[in-house]
């Protein structure tokens, strides 16, 4: 028997620490291979943290509610001999010390949260549910009144947002403390670019106000932190996929029994794509100051639509290693764990270029949005059957082809015109040289 530390992951460049939610498994529990052992949240997600090998739960270095920086080991694991030492080295290298804070708002956030954790109360709170309540100026009196529907009465990311909502119409009724009046004028004043104190504007019509949830504000921010720090240049090619068409409906049924996956036009897209950035290395890369840093791994993300309307990127990882199949399988399942709310950290983080079907949603091109900190990000467009003229050695004719549009936005500091160009129009070459008789 050999001894396995079970160590806190990595989620995120910007994530240097997480706290414990809850240990699904006690001492002296076997554990399976990628068997959760433990409950993690940061300020970002809460996940699960599975074992990477089988053997019995020895001992746990942490408790419950316990803040942990990453690489650190919060358990022992008691394995067989071999194969403990086949995993050695995957254990150490993972094991960092939690980067230091680089700003006085994280050190202040930190503050905040431990300040918070720390309050005599037998009760926990996630750091994703302290955040929110730092941002909304709810105080902890607030926080220890509000009825949790989570395991042990906790607080839940749905709860505070539900009070957050609910606060807002109830304010005038009298039940708002002095207190957290002030608190909220407080931030108010905080968040003005003057010194008076910002008034609730009031809006004239038949109107319905909502507020943003969470996600949202996330995306609004990165949208428009995005657009300030990259100059969006973005070209189009429309591409004759008729091909890509005529296959799919050909061994889509196949395909299916014989993998047990839908056969959707997005790996197909995603696999001319990674061609594109073998071909176009200078594409696939991201700005530091006045380096340009070209990524060798091709990561692609895959921006995919959520039930509450939001957006989620989540990314296939060596995308350029996989082929049909395994582009397929990794579709479908980032696709449906992002629809359940299953994705973890490290899925979303990482990517190198990103890929936004707008054609799902009937749209025929858009110019989106670029990813920070990638350079580049492609729209496929609505799938539409078209007149084209087609050249032929007899002369043209005219004939109905499927057709669609290509959207490239990219980052003009780095990718200029030729560049960006070139590169939309060598992923519709591939899509228009599909072989039709191509073997799945």
């Amino acid at each position: 028997m050999a001894q396995f530390e079970l160590i806190m992951p990595k989620m995120g460049e910007s994530i240097t620490e997480a706290t414990i939610l809850k240990w699904l498994k006690k001492e002296g529990d076997a554990v399976q291979l990628d068997e959760a052992v433990l409950e993690i949240a940061t300020d970002k997600v809460d996940s699960e943290v599975p074992s990477p090998v089988a053997g019995v739960l020895q001992k746990l270095l942490y408790k419950e509610g316990d803040v942990v920086a990453v690489g650190k080991a919060v358990a022992v694991l008691e394995t067989e001999a071999g194969e403990a030492q086949s995993s050695k080295s995957k254990v150490q290298s993972p094991k960092v010390e939690p980067q230091p804070v680089k700003s006085e708002v994280r050190s202040q956030k930190s503050e905040v949260i431990s300040a918070a954790i720390n309050v005599s109360s037998d009760r926990f709170y996630s750091p994703l549910v302290l955040n929110i309540a730092r941002q909304e100026g709810i105080s902890m009196s607030e926080l220890e009144s509000l009825a949790g529907t989570g395991a042990e009465g906790r607080v839940t990311k749905k709860d505070i947002l539900n009070y957050v909502a609910n606060s807002q119409q109830t304010s005038d009724n009298g039940q708002q403390t002095q207190d957290t009046r002030q608190q909220t004028v407080e931030i108010r004043e905080q968040k003005s670019e003057t010194t008076n104190v910002v008034a609730t504007k009031s809006y004239s019509g038949n109107v319905e106000i909502i507020e943003m949830d969470r996600m949202r504000r996330l995306i609004a921010d990165n949208m428009v932190k995005s657009k300030q720090t990259s100059a969006h240049v973005t070209s189009f090619v429309e591409a004759d996929v008729t091909n890509i068409v005529l296959w799919r409906n050909k061994v889509k049924k196949k395909f299916n029994d014989l993998y047990n996956e839908n056969l959707t036009f997005t790996p197909i897209f995603i696999e001319a794509v990674v061609k594109a950035l073998r071909d176009f290395p200078m594409v696939n890369a991201s700005v530091d100051g006045t380096n340009i840093i070209v990524k060798k791994d091709i990561n692609v993300g895959m921006a995919a639509a959520l039930p509450s309307g939001n957006l989620i990127v989540p990314v296939i990882k060596n995308a350029d290693l996989l082929n049909m199949v395994g582009l397929a399988k990794k579709v479908n399942d980032l696709a449906a764990r992002a629809r359940q709310g299953k994705l973890k950290p490290d899925e979303i983080e990482g990517g190198t270029y990103t890929v936004s079907n707008v054609g799902t949603f009937g749209n025929v091109m858009g110019t989106p949005v670029i990813l920070q900190p990638q350079v580049a990000i492609l729209a496929t467009g609505a799938i539409k059957k078209k007149p084209v003229v087609i050249e032929t050695e007899q002369g043209d004719t005219i004939g109905i082809r499927h057709m669609m549009f290509l959207s490239h936005s990219y980052d003009h500091r780095i990718v200029d015109g030729a560049l960006g160009g070139s590169f939309v129009r060598r992923v519709a070459d591939y899509l228009e040289q599909f072989d039709v008789n191509r073997d799945i």
